[in-house]
């Protein structure tokens, strides 16, 4: 009993995980937009920020090497309650406080069960469109690809 609850765990966080790595993705038009397009628009009180920062960004060599400081980026970050208690969280690359605060409303519109439909929309869109952007820059990529070969000599 205590695996498949622990099971379910794990997939409801992965899920998550999924839709504010797509709502940081996703431009300001669009949270605005789906925003807009709420039927029964949330009240949102802040509990942090919006405020932006700055973090550190990691890379390795190779992907596999050792961690090295490649430098900082700038980021906003917002928290919101909705009146249920629900809180979310939201981030975003960049200065823009607005976008982190939508992603954070949608974040806690995604924890609850009878609104996640409605992210879901959202989310969907925005994967299509990063999608989209992906095998144009492929396409790109690919045009520009040189195939070399060696000639075998006769005389070997």
């Amino acid at each position: 009993m205590a695996s498949i609850q622990k099971s379910a765990e794990t997939a409801a966080t992965g899920d998550r995980q999924r839709a504010m790595g797509l709502l940081a993705k996703a431009s300001r038009a669009e949270l605005q937009a789906a925003f807009d397009a709420l039927d029964d628009k949330p009240a949102a009180q802040p509990v942090r920020g919006p405020e932006t920062g700055l973090v550190m960004v990691r890379g390795r060599i190779g992907g596999g090497g050792a961690p090295f400081n490649l430098g900082e980026a700038t980021v906003a970050r917002a928290s919101v309650r909705l009146d249920d208690g629900t809180v979310g969280h939201g981030q975003a690359l960049g200065t823009d406080g607005a976008k982190a605060r939508l992603a954070a409303i949608f974040d806690a519109l995604f924890q609850q069960p009878a609104r996640r439909a409605e992210v879901a929309a959202l989310l969907d869109a925005v994967a299509a469109r990063i999608a989209g952007e992906d095998a144009e820059k492929a396409r790109q990529t690919a045009a520009t690809r040189v195939d070399f070969f060696t000639m075998v000599r006769g005389e070997d």
